[in-house]
């Protein structure tokens, strides 16, 4: 059987190669994060960078806050978080930053990931924090997005159904969820949505066109040291039919603990992790998906690879904060400081 050109093979799988206008982006070398660490979320807002989270030996969660601004290019310390966690869900909106889920000690015993149900509002403003309805399920490592005025948090894990147990370790049986719950911020209410279909954590994503994409994560357990695999699945979410689609254009690295970006349409995918018996890795390639297309772009790598760090889109740059250049469970942890941006040019 004659073989097909290689560039068609590529174009079958829904991967485009960076075109000469896309390669002109470049990483540029910031400010350097003043507390490495890894398992850090970063979110955009009011023309600033927010750092969040972060997790200590023994997982302990480190609570942090940081706020970055580009006009001066420093970093500033904030309040702590309000409630000491991990793995928890952030996103922006109307210029305040939402915090969804996650995972904090157990209250007695062996350290392990305990899923909890808080909400909370943190005004970056006033530097201050202000609890809100809790979610109906409890679950850590889920993602948030905004489309209108309401807030979609998808997926993550938890304890299994009907299970005494009330924390997550990787020498236990746990689960992901594909739970999805929408949030309305002006009635400070929840009502549930069709889950998706493929149930995961650590995944990552945005919003595009009024409609939301779940890309990549683990399914299975969510230590990757344990029970989990790395998927390069892509879903579509819709709000407006609350239905979901499989997006036939997969992420061309499968991944998890990564961060992204959405900027003119497109959502940035880099760093992350994964593992199998050959290999306990973290990533630098940096790849974006175009829901208009369908298809994925190939881009200049991150100058660092690792895992559990913060993102976020501000102005035209894709801001990569700090992380773990090692994988998890390797007994070693290499905490970068290094805050590499890349510029984006903005053309489709």
């Amino acid at each position: 059987m004659k073989s097909r050109p290689l560039h068609l093979v590529a174009l079958l799988l829904g991967v485009v190669l960076a075109s000469t206008a896309w390669a002109q982006g470049r990483w540029v070398k910031l400010a350097a994060f003043p507390e490495a660490a890894e398992e850090l979320l970063g979110v955009a807002s009011g023309g600033k960078l927010y750092v969040f989270c972060g997790i200590a030996p023994g997982w302990k969660p480190m609570a942090m806050v940081y706020e970055y601004d580009p006009a001066t290019d420093r970093w500033g310390k904030k309040q702590p978080m309000a409630l000491a966690s991990h793995h928890v869900a952030f996103a922006e909106h109307r210029g305040k930053i939402y915090a969804f889920g996650g995972f904090v000690l157990p209250a007695s015993g062996p350290a392990a990931w305990t899923p909890i149900d808080n909400a909370w509002e943190y005004d970056p403003i006033a530097d201050t924090w202000r609890g809100l309805a809790p979610m109906p399920t409890k679950r850590g490592s889920p993602v948030a997005a905004v489309v209108g005025d309401r807030i979609y948090v998808i997926g993550g894990a938890t304890v299994p159904l009907n299970s005494k147990e009330v924390s997550i370790h990787p020498a236990r049986p746990h689960r992901s969820v594909g739970t999805v719950e929408e949030y309305d911020p002006a009635a400070n209410t929840w009502r549930e949505r069709t889950p998706m279909p493929t149930p995961r954590n650590h995944a990552t994503g945005g919003a595009v066109n009024n409609k939301v994409y779940v890309i990549g994560g683990r399914v299975g357990g969510a230590f990757i040291t344990g029970a989990a695999n790395n998927v390069d699945i892509v879903e579509e979410y819709d709000p407006a039919t609350d239905s979901w689609a499989l997006v036939r254009a997969r992420m061309p690295t499968p991944r998890s603990a990564m961060a992204s970006g959405v900027y003119v349409g497109r959502i940035y995918v880099t760093g992350g992790e994964g593992q199998d018996n050959r290999m306990m890795a973290t990533f630098r390639a940096l790849e974006a998906f175009d829901p208009a297309s369908g298809t994925w772009s190939i881009l200049p790598s991150l100058p660092v690879s690792r895992h559990g760090l913060a993102g976020a889109v501000v102005g035209n740059r894709l801001h990569m904060v700090s992380g773990d250049v090692q994988s998890a469970g390797t007994g070693v942890h290499v905490h970068t400081d290094s805050h590499d941006a890349f510029e984006l040019d903005g053309k489709r």
